[in-house]
């Protein structure tokens, strides 16, 4: 039988007026000092004057954290009303892009669109690691791995000297703008992918489709209302 553990949260300031319900995870591989590190940003981010793109302003986000095993290591919200329902696609976001990345190749969620639609080289992929619906419940987790697949953007994977140490998802506006508030997130943290021969920080990034065509490559549709520009997104 699985053991699940109930665990307490504490309060972390962020923002003013804006606070984050921290909750955290035993077992995670990744030092706590690092994931504050990270989960910091999300204030930072998320009141950035061109609102990522979004729908809401500020946006109203969960943001997940998952070591290189996949194990949860902490799970956030921005406290003003995110939809409860992006709380497990946050924590799935971070899973794919862990799960599917590494030294040679950087891949966010929003680059997993295109290959994994109908006809697709990757179609199936989304039913190939089932999300545990223990981790709806705030609370548990304790050392285990939630697992999840998100084929649209808001998951990127966290590097440190070129190697994948775990992944970053967000969730609670329109799947573009979680794809800008995690690459930001992590670009101001300093765990951007660098893998062998690459620029820092610019393999991942989203790539739209033209508008009026369907994806092809790596590529995502464009998102209701607006976007930022990938090079808007790279200097947040």
């Amino acid at each position: 039988m699985k053991k699940v553990a109930m665990l307490a949260f504490t309060v972390v300031a962020a923002a003013p007026g804006l606070l984050h319900a921290q909750f955290g995870f035993g077992g995670c591989s990744i030092p706590s000092s690092t994931v504050n590190a990270i989960q910091s940003k999300l204030a930072t981010v998320i009141n950035l004057p061109d609102a990522n793109g979004g729908i809401f302003k500020p946006n109203r986000m969960w943001s997940a954290v998952v070591d290189r095993q996949g194990v949860l290591c902490s799970i956030i919200n921005s406290a003003n009303d995110p939809w409860p329902g992006s709380r497990a696609i946050a924590i799935a976001k971070a899973s794919t892009a862990n799960d599917f990345s590494n030294s040679a190749l950087a891949l966010s969620t929003a680059n997993l669109y295109a290959p994994t639609q109908p006809g697709g080289s990757l179609y199936g992929l989304n039913n190939s690691n089932p999300f545990n619906p223990a981790f709806l419940t705030q609370g548990i987790g304790d050392g285990f791995v939630p697992g999840g697949i998100i084929t649209f953007g808001g998951g990127v994977a966290l590097y440190q000297n070129g190697k994948v140490i775990g992944g970053l998802g967000v969730s609670g506006d329109s799947s573009c703008a979680d794809h800008a508030i995690a690459y930001r997130m992590r670009h101001l943290a300093g765990f951007g992918a660098v893998p062998a021969g690459v620029a820092p920080d610019n393999t991942d990034n989203i790539i739209y489709a033209p508008s009026g065509s369907a994806p092809t490559g790596f590529q995502q549709p464009h998102c209701f209302p607006s976007d930022l520009t990938p090079a808007q997104i790279e200097t947040p």
